[in-house]
């Protein structure tokens, strides 16, 4: 089947709703249109709504004829999306909708994130209940803002309208699976001060891209290369044969987002010219034998100008300091769970870097599953950056969400899954954040699941979601819902 736009009829259920939420800008910290939107959505429907200063918003709908007895149950997904696009693609995620296009049996966005993650969660919800038929207990809608950032949203919930103690979040990437437990985590906020001196020289940029980038929960595990740190490797090697002042260095945009690509400004002088491109190829050859199975897009490109121009650069002290913070600073897996196979226990991903007038900054996320040893990947960052002479801080810490022995409500779901599909359903934990464990600490005795259609390149411009598994999912959630 040819690539097509995609366009769902009303009685197209949850792809309908998906599609009404795609026209509706929803970055990271400006969420109020969609949050509006809901409000409206809950006016409409006769639903009780609340919609905090936060723009997060809670719908409630009370329970159907006869099942008034029935113990409520908590939806929840959040409204947010990461906003990432293809290089020069004119679009503005604070002013466009999203360009749905199909491809067979999956959705993407052109030259976009589609936001699937999780807008497709906030769909399967307004799906339920806009249904008139729908036989249900009192169902409590939260859909919460800033998940993709620091989980702002579910922090500042206030949770005393809820009355329910099960918790079905719509947050998950793979059908079949009933997510019980998920790393916690928190964010690194990085800056090296940094001295310049006027300088003159040839300008060069130099850009490293063409990574696959990806999840910094889902696919650390995978090994992708990080742009930010493999350019800071690159002028490391650089600088042992070159001469060159650094002007400028920038990467990624998100801190959940593993970069993709990453760009620094020099100058080298007039007669290196051609040794110091000779040097790039070469250098360029080596990265790429390394990365040749995770990332075979892997280039770098080295534009350098005929004329020489004055710029204000790193001293050499400076310079010295960002390319050994650069090499030096953890990321990727740190170490593996050897309970669970295959499942990372702590990690970090450097997510933004940039290098302003007087200094270095960097956003770094740090996860794991054991509080102790996140702590202690913390006090290593700190300690580097306090010997370079910089400086770190942690803020917007979650909490793990710890696996439950006794969940009446993942056994409930299990036997349903089964019943429907005939096949058994697979009880995992994720390194990735998930806002179960806010909710954790906020209810007690809160008994969750999360679960989620099929979901591919979540936090990139390959993001693509199953429109089958979507329908398959949502089908076994309202039969949960009505169960």
């Amino acid at each position: 089947m040819s690539i097509e736009n995609f366009h769902a009829p009303e009685n197209a259920g949850v792809l309908f709703w998906f599609e009404k939420i795609s026209q509706i800008p929803r970055p990271s910290y400006g969420e109020k249109r969609i949050s509006d939107y809901l409000a409206a959505f809950a006016k409409d429907h006769h639903l009780t709504c609340i919609q905090d200063e936060l723009y997060n918003i809670i719908m409630i709908r009370e329970a159907s004829k006869g099942r008034e007895a029935d113990p409520p149950l908590i939806l929840q997904a959040h409204m947010d999306m990461v906003c990432e696009k293809e290089n020069g693609l004119d679009f503005d995620f604070n002013r466009d909708p999203l360009r749905l296009k199909r491809d067979g049996d999956f959705l993407f966005a052109e030259g976009t994130t589609l936001g699937g993650d999780d807008g497709i969660g906030v769909a399967m919800i307004l799906a339920l209940l806009a249904d008139e038929d729908l036989c249900c207990p009192r169902l409590e809608a939260v859909i919460t803002i800033c998940e993709e950032t620091g989980m702002e949203g579910a922090f500042g919930l206030d949770v005393s309208p809820l009355k329910g103690k099960r918790l079905l979040n719509l947050d998950s990437e793979d059908e079949g699976v009933l997510l019980c437990s998920c790393a916690g985590g928190s964010t690194g906020n990085l800056v090296l001060p940094v001295e310049r001196e006027s300088t003159s020289g040839l300008p060069v940029t130099l850009s490293l891209c063409g990574l696959l980038g990806g999840h910094s929960g889902n696919e650390i595990h995978r090994e992708r290369g990080n742009a930010c740190i493999l350019l800071g490797r690159l002028l490391y090697m650089l600088h042992k044969d070159c001469d060159f002042s650094l002007t400028g260095i920038s990467g990624g945009s998100k801190q959940n987002a593993i970069p993709r690509e990453a760009t620094a400004a020099l100058l080298i002088s007039p007669d290196s010219r051609d040794a110091f491109a000779a040097k790039v190829r070469a250098l360029e050859e080596v990265l790429k034998n390394e990365y040749l199975s995770s990332d075979p897009g892997l280039s770098i490109s080295c534009e350098i100008s005929e004329s020489p121009e004055e710029a204000l650069g790193l001293t050499t002290a400076s310079l010295d300091s960002v390319l050994s913070l650069l090499l030096l600073l953890p990321n990727g897996v740190q170490a593996m769970n050897t309970e669970i196979d295959g499942l990372v226990k702590t990690s970090l991903n450097l997510g933004i870097l940039v290098l302003e007038e007087k200094e270095l900054r960097l956003t770094s996320l740090l996860r794991s599953s054991v509080d102790s040893e996140k702590r202690n990947l913390e006090e290593k960052v700190g300690e580097l950056l306090r010997l370079l002479g910089g400086s770190a801080d942690f803020s917007s810490p979650y909490p793990a969400w710890e696996w439950k022995k006794d969940s009446d409500m993942r056994t409930s779901l299990a036997a349903l899954y089964k019943e429907m599909y005939g096949k058994e359903a697979r009880l995992d934990a994720i390194h990735a954040g998930v806002e179960c464990g806010i909710f954790c600490g906020k209810i007690k005795d809160l008994d969750a699941v999360s679960i989620g259609p099929d979901m591919s390149g979540i936090h990139t411009t390959e993001e693509r979601l199953s429109i089958s598994s979507s329908e398959r999912v949502f089908a076994y959630v309202k039969k949960f819902v009505e169960s």
